[in-house]
């Protein structure tokens, strides 16, 4: 249809026709859920500790109810190991009971597994199901990756979910966020909109094990991400603003103003040891939301919190030379006193308490806020998202994502130029982006070394390789240093070349790319013939320039293909010792040579 038209295409992305990839994602229910959902039907641990204090009922649907009670004889094994280990424990901080149970538990889930995959599928998760607590925690917790696959084998999504969560609920979560990920960026035909969801993502970065953000992220990135990665940045921000998973992550949750009603007053009546919560009267948790957040709010933190206030501006919008000082930051902070979480280890949602809020006129940038009320915050995070700053800030970044590290100073203010005009319009500034000779110049090409993400997605679009079990890849990518939603700084994942280029990175790749050319990565299957096209009879140097022409367009460096045909002749690399075979009957092998070339990890 010709480049035009087809980047049009990908910067509309509503009307393409996606049902193939999201046909993909059926199977993955938690996709679907709220993080109240989440944390009712996958517990974490602080779930589980308050049913076993008894201040939550253990749920009556009989599926959740056997996840509570497997993680709860889990939970009380471990406390109860705990409490006998004592001093008696080695330097591995195991005593021999423990090791004791744990044999025990290996043993008995290997005898179980064994019987239990005898049975057809359908009658599996029954069988499970009739075991007595203990013993489904003895399964789970004993069962190698290996049986529990096996065993898991034609079951339904729902069973699946049940089974597995019965061993590790937050996994289960965290798991299906991460596939799900990994088959969008593989398979969807709105292949712009994942790369920009995966963009500001990045740039709005949260942290999977921070409490319970690994319950928020997935509605972080369905509800506030993906729907304005093409639209206007200021909506993007706010947004971002008001997610629990960012509240929660950035601490701006429990920021409370030192001259607040809140800190006057709630922190006056816990010294006198009266009051709503003072010594002589215990909070009612199961009253006023407004109570329960309060009490919350009183046991964490007792001041201004600049934690979000500080990334907004560096991170965010400005940028780390946008022009701000210490002051902005404190008087920012001030404004966004009272944006906060209703219940957060519950999975509630963005509330504004007028009680946290510091009163009083705040100056930001030059710019006076007086008042309260959520508009003050608003009207403060519009202003940052205006700012000449951030459309430069916002314009290089962009660039460095899709042109090179250090992209022309010339196209950077072309494309702030556009962000200000079109008051931080993203899909025009990516058409200034894609149309500018810049994107388009012989130095651009191959300029940006791919990501791990990248040539993970990369290698799989290129063979067209059928992802059975995405979170292979997910693993995977944690060998590479690349673990998703799991960057702990707020700086997101750089994506500059000096950050994944070493040797390490690049064995890891090769392995990768090897791994998946000769099928021994499990749940992934990679077709050579089919990458190839062409079944006829090849030797191996015609084979490899075929897939030259394949996978790379054939625009490889003579340097590059005379050190692919030396390994062709590689026994240790062809497997043609053990098996006879000629090489070039073998094209997965070729191709996983190919994808670790230095062509491939450029994209």
């Amino acid at each position: 249809i010709g480049v035009d038209r087809w980047i049009e295409q990908q910067l509309n992305p509503g009307k393409l026709d996606d049902s193939a990839m999201q046909a993909r994602l059926q199977p993955y229910r938690t996709l679907a859920m709220d993080p109240k959902e989440l944390l009712q039907n996958f517990p974490p641990p602080f779930v589980l500790k308050a049913v076993a204090d008894g201040r939550v009922p253990m749920p009556k649907d009989p599926e959740q109810r056997a996840v509570y009670e497997s993680q709860m004889a889990m939970y009380k094994a471990r406390n109860a190991g705990k409490a006998a280990q004592g001093n008696d424990a080695d330097a591995n901080g195991m005593d021999d009971a423990t090791r004791a149970q744990r044999r025990e538990a290996r043993m008995y889930a290997e005898l179980k597994a064994e019987q239990i995959m005898s049975l057809p599928p359908e009658q599996r998760a029954a069988e499970i199901m009739k075991l007595s607590p203990e013993e489904r925690a003895l399964l789970a917790r004993g069962m190698s990756q290996e049986d529990r696959q096996r065993v898991l084998e034609g079951m339904s999504p729902e069973q699946r979910e049940t089974l597995l969560a019965m061993a590790n609920p937050r996994a289960v979560v965290a798991g299906e966020m991460q596939s799900a990920k990994i088959l969008r960026a593989a398979y969807s035909e709105r292949q712009l909109e994942e790369v920009m969801t995966d963009f500001w993502f990045n740039h709005f970065n949260v942290y999977d094990k921070k409490g319970p953000d690994a319950y928020l992220i997935g509605e972080y990135e369905r509800e506030v991400i993906r729907p304005r990665a093409l639209g206007k940045f200021e909506g993007l921000l706010l947004a971002t603003a008001k997610s629990p998973a960012m509240l929660f992550y950035l601490d701006n949750w429990q920021s409370v103003g030192p001259n607040s009603d809140f800190a006057k007053n709630g922190f006056q009546q816990q010294r006198r040891g009266g009051g709503r919560f003072g010594r002589r009267q215990q909070p009612r948790m199961d009253n006023d939301p407004r109570d329960r957040q309060l009490q919350q709010a009183r046991q964490r933190r007792s001041g201004l919190n600049e934690n979000y206030a500080r990334e907004v501006m560096e991170l965010h919008t400005l940028g780390v030379d946008g022009g701000y000082t210490q002051q902005d930051v404190t008087e920012l902070a001030k404004v966004l006193t009272g944006w906060t979480v209703r219940q957060p280890r519950l999975g509630g949602g963005f509330q504004y308490n007028d009680r946290f809020h510091e009163p009083g006129t705040k100056t930001v940038l030059g710019k006076r806020f007086s008042g309260g009320g959520e508009a003050v915050g608003e009207a403060a995070l519009k202003m940052l998202a205006r700012h000449p700053s951030t459309a430069k800030f916002i314009s290089r970044k962009l660039a460095m994502r899709f042109v090179s590290d250090e992209p022309p100073a010339a196209l950077v203010d072309r494309m702030a130029q556009t962000f200000l005009r079109s008051d931080g319009d993203i899909k025009e500034v990516l058409r200034t982006l894609f149309h500018s000779p810049e994107f388009w110049a012989r130095e651009s090409y191959r300029a940006k070394v791919k990501t791990p993400f990248e040539f993970v997605v990369s290698s799989i679009r290129a063979t067209g390789a059928e992802l059975e079990n995405p979170f292979v890849i997910a693993q995977a990518l944690n060998k590479m240093g690349m673990p998703l939603y799991g960057m702990q700084p707020p700086t997101g994942y750089s994506m500059k070349a000096d950050a994944w280029v070493n040797s390490a990175a690049l064995l890891n790749r090769m392995n990768f790319a090897l791994g998946l050319g000769t099928g021994r990565l499990p749940g992934v299957r990679m077709d050579g013939a089919r990458v190839l096209g062409d079944p006829g009879a090849r030797t191996a140097e015609q084979t490899l320039t075929a897939l030259e022409a394949k996978l790379l367009a054939g625009d490889v460096s003579p340097q590059t293909h005379v050190t692919l045909a030396k390994q062709l002749s590689d026994p240790k690399i062809t497997g043609a010792s053990m098996t006879g075979a000629n090489p070039g009957a073998n094209p997965g092998i070729i191709a996983g040579l190919i994808l670790g070339s230095p062509e491939f990890q450029r994209r």
